[in-house]
């Protein structure tokens, strides 16, 4: 198996230009994907940023759209099951303004979460949509609300994580993790392991916050600003950290990928690669996608590159999802592409909606689940 040690940034850091790519020519085409069904909800978010992805429990799957439509369809047929209107409730702002929903979704025991740009977090009841709660929050919800110890943890636009209790929605507890004065639109969802929820900042921290008591345990800076310019300076952690085995792995904009000790905070290993998607970590392997959009397996110890993909440069990747031996992301231009994690050699693309692909697939009862940014959400099987 071919391997590389990194050696420093120049695998990374290399500028490159942007290229037109011939899909048709680029995988290797072992086998072709299929869409098994289609259904449109609502006008989807177009070319605003969301954070809005499917969600699946059970035999329902979970969509909305920025204005305010929640649908729930049959994983199987992608059959309508519900739908609910969140703008219909507020008459002042079905008036005035949409619902600009943004964060979400995520669904616990028999409700379904989601955030909107509008500081508010509404519960929504499972089985038939309607709403069991809501409530106005520090401000804007552009991450995804976590569930965890009878809480949902909300980080919000103006960096406040806030613990809401699940049933009714009453704030328990808050806490200011800072925001900078320049910062990419859209917030790191806080991962949870032994009491304690890990969230990244905008200022380039990781921070480590006591779930119950809502309590500081440790912050740790990843990315120090640097550079001629505003944006070569940005440093923020957006994307969301991932424990395994006590380790803390973090990845900064314009920073470092990191390993931190879960208990201390303190820098285990660091490499100069940035990113804005969210990490997979499966078997001793971690894959990312580079702010460059190169597809990246290197073992857990940051040491040792496995392979890199460079064919899919520039194309704004979606988060990366893993399944059968595949890392699968869309890109701008709706495509999909799997990937082998064994060597990284480019396996299958399918063109599946115009409007371009921004939200996380999902895997849902051996289905992936895709959404557009025209709201359109697709059912595909390979």
């Amino acid at each position: 198996m071919f391997c590389t040690l990194l050696n420093g940034c120049s695998l990374f850091r290399n500028k490159e230009n942007i290229v037109s790519i011939s899909l048709s020519s680029r995988a290797e085409k072992q086998f072709q994907p299929r869409i098994v069904w289609s259904c449109s909800v609502g006008n989807g978010f177009g070319e605003f940023y969301s954070n809005l992805h499917p969600a699946w429990k059970n035999d329902r799957i979970f969509v909305a759209d920025r204005y305010g439509v929640v649908k729930a369809l049959d994983v199987d047929s992608g059959k309508e099951i519900w739908s609910t209107n969140l703008s219909t409730h507020t008459s002042f702002f079905s008036r005035n303004y949409p619902e600009q929903l943004s964060g979400g979704i995520t669904v616990a025991d028999s409700k379904i979460y989601i955030g909107s740009e509008l500081a508010k977090i509404y519960a929504l009841n499972v089985k038939d949509g309607s709403i069991a709660w809501e409530k106005k929050v520090a401000g804007e919800v552009l991450s995804t609300p976590v569930v965890t110890d009878n809480l949902v943890l909300i980080h919000t636009s103006n960096g406040i994580l806030q613990a809401l209790n699940e049933i009714d929605g009453t704030i328990k507890w808050d806490i200011n993790l800072d925001v900078s004065s320049l910062t990419l639109r859209g917030k790191s969802s806080p991962t949870t392991a032994f009491g304690a929820a890990i969230v990244g900042g905008d200022n380039g921290r990781i921070s480590a916050v006591m779930i119950n008591q809502g309590q500081l345990i440790w912050q740790k800076y990843i990315s120090q600003p640097s550079g001629s310019t505003e944006i070569a300076r940005i440093n923020d952690v957006k994307t969301t950290p991932v424990v395994v085995n006590g380790v803390v792995y973090a990845l900064a904009y314009n920073g470092n990928f990191v390993a931190l000790d879960l208990r201390s905070g303190q820098l285990m290993w660091s490499r100069e690669i940035g990113s804005i998607t969210n990490l997979l970590i499966d078997n001793d392997r971690i894959y990312l996608i580079d702010q460059n959009d190169r597809v990246v397996a290197m073992d857990t110890k940051g040491k040792i590159i496995f392979w890199h993909q460079s064919k899919l440069l520039h194309r704004k990747l979606t988060s990366p999802v893993l399944y059968n031996g595949y890392i699968i992301t869309g890109d701008m231009e709706g495509y999909l592409h799997w990937i082998s994690i064994d060597d990284g050699q480019l396996i299958a693309q399918k063109k599946i909606d115009c409007a371009g692909l921004l939200a996380t697939p999902i895997i849902a009862d051996n289905k992936l689940i895709v959404q557009a940014k025209n709201g359109k959400t697709y059912a595909i099987i390979f």
